[in-house]
């Protein structure tokens, strides 16, 4: 087996647990150990994914069980992808945290590898169990770093995100109940397999877990009507644990997109197309909802947790129309829109800071200090993320368009897309104009942020301009990553060796 695949849950276990046994809150010793295990992790994606490219799917075995009576590790081209997307962004918003904000509370550090543990779990299971296990994970994790630092704010916006999220893995238990008492499995290889071949009896109860499931799995993705939860918690707890937050609506996104194609696919048999009358115009209402959501926010930090919701809905209508090159596209703008949105926040916490008692409010405040560098990123940011060439945002975006061309909905996706990207650049500009132009010289100032206080920043707007200037590999490996999906005999090959789909168990 290759060892290689169980690296990136191992390296931030180790970490976290090694963490808890040093004293303090953040001292140089914890935040060295924090930066240097996640840099490394970093290292172990890209080798992952490197392993990844040629096609082959990895699976680890552990205690050398066989599937489907063992839990497994699967590293494909999409698993590989998940995780160098996440380990980029932990290293960015961790060499921000450092600067200070990791203080605010004594197990910061801690709870930042054990997300980490989680989301690569969920993104390298190849058992639906063990992914409701990981998701319990880095909720845990991700309930501590919401109310990282405190206040009642945060700590109201941490209670409504604990119970939502409860209901969530209620859900999650029965959907999984159900799937197992029909098919006798929950080895997602084997669901596949067992699916294809279910009794006509029992084609109800399989497709009635499945909505269900798609129900948890919409929640995490804050797909509407079930993202009312997320700019409360976003925009209420500390900035770079909500940058941090980027990657947690593409978890659920991820999930979808394994579950759906792997289970409920073109393969699936009398239980085929589920999510095909659903999934493509709740995304498209997502986008719209979030968009009127950017409009009316009268913060920064809350403008940003509405364009995750337009990014989580643009995303999923990627995802929902289906084709390769559309689902390549999304993955594409998945990257981008985790990026743009967790630079968006961190910058949201950079003026907050040197706005004093304004903090964030998009009101008339003191002259920023250096204005001309953070206006600069601020402006790199904002072209990013509402999609204006050069930058990434418009290529994820006119990939997606072009992959509608020849689709029923394609006036939908065309008209909403391009309608919310203008309401989005009105939203941005107004807000850089207030930030940056409506200024008063009586108000104080806090002083101007040290260069390292930028680096988080710069890390993240140079990865979405390496999206750009390397688009043509990056899509290339997402198009392959989409047709392997699309095609999942090799996964249940390589999980279920001599197996085939539909086959009797």
């Amino acid at each position: 087996m290759n060892h290689l695949v169980i690296a990136p849950l191992l390296l931030p276990l180790i970490t976290g647990i090694a963490l808890i046994l040093l004293r303090g809150s953040a001292n140089p010793l914890r935040r060295t150990l924090n930066v240097a295990s996640t840099l490394a992790l970093a290292v172990v994606a890209a080798a992952l994914v490197l392993q990844a490219s040629d096609g082959s799917v990895q699976v680890y075995r552990l205690g050398d069980w066989p599937a489907p009576f063992g839990i497994v590790l699967v590293a494909d081209r999409l698993a590989a992808l998940m995780v160098i997307i996440t380990a980029v962004l932990a290293a960015a918003v961790l060499l921000h945290a450092v600067r200070g904000s990791d203080r605010d509370g004594r197990y910061f550090h801690v709870l930042f590898q054990l997300q980490l543990f989680g989301l690569n779990g969920a993104f390298l299971t190849g058992d639906l169990f063990n992914l409701f296990v990981f998701f319990e994970v880095l909720l845990i994790a991700s309930y501590g770093l919401l109310l990282h630092g405190g206040g009642p704010l945060r700590t109201r916006a941490g209670l409504h995100f604990v119970v939502i999220n409860l209901v969530g893995s209620t859900l999650f238990l029965f959907a999984v109940g159900a799937l197992y008492g029909v098919l006798g499995t929950l080895n997602m290889a084997d669901l596949a397999r067992q699916a294809a071949a279910v009794a006509p009896d029992d084609v109800g109860v399989v497709r009635a877990a499945g909505l269900l499931l798609f129900a948890v799995f919409a929640l995490k993705a804050a797909l509407a009507p079930m993202h009312l939860w997320l700019p409360g918690a976003y925009g209420n707890t500390s900035l770079p644990v909500a940058a941090m937050f980027a990657i947690m609506t593409k978890v659920g996104a991820y999930a979808i997109l394994r579950v759906y194609s792997l289970v409920f696919g073109a393969d699936g048999g009398p239980v085929a197309g589920l999510l095909d009358p659903w999934l493509l115009p709740l995304a498209l209402v997502t986008v719209a909802v979030g968009t009127f959501g950017l409009l009316a926010s009268r913060r920064l930090a809350l403008q940003a947790a509405h364009l995750v919701i337009v990014s989580a809905g643009t995303l999923l209508a990627a995802f929902g129309i289906g084709s390769d090159a559309a689902i390549a596209a999304g993955l594409y703008y998945l990257a981008h829109t985790t990026f743009a949105a967790a630079a968006l926040f961190l910058l949201a916490d950079i003026i907050g800071r040197a706005r004093g008692d304004l903090h964030d409010n998009l009101v008339t405040g003191p002259v920023l200090p250096r204005t001309q560098l953070v206006g600069g990123l601020f402006l790199l940011s904002c072209i990013t993320v509402a999609g204006i060439p050069p930058l990434s945002g418009f290529f994820g975006k006119l990939l997606i368009l072009q992959s509608s061309v020849n689709t029923p909905w394609v006036s939908w996706v065309f008209g909403v897309l391009l309608v919310t990207s203008l309401l989005g650049i009105m939203a941005l500009a107004r807000s850089g104009s207030t930030l940056f132009f409506a200024t008063d010289d009586r108000v104080a100032t806090a002083p101007a942020p040290h260069n390292l206080d930028l680096v988080g920043v710069v890390s993240l707007v140079s990865a979405g301009i390496v999206l750009v200037v390397f688009a043509d590999p990056v899509y290339a490996f997402a198009r392959d990553a989409a047709m392997q999906l699309l095609q999942p005999g090799d996964y249940i090959a390589a999980v279920l060796p001599g197996a085939a789909v539909g086959a009797a168990p």
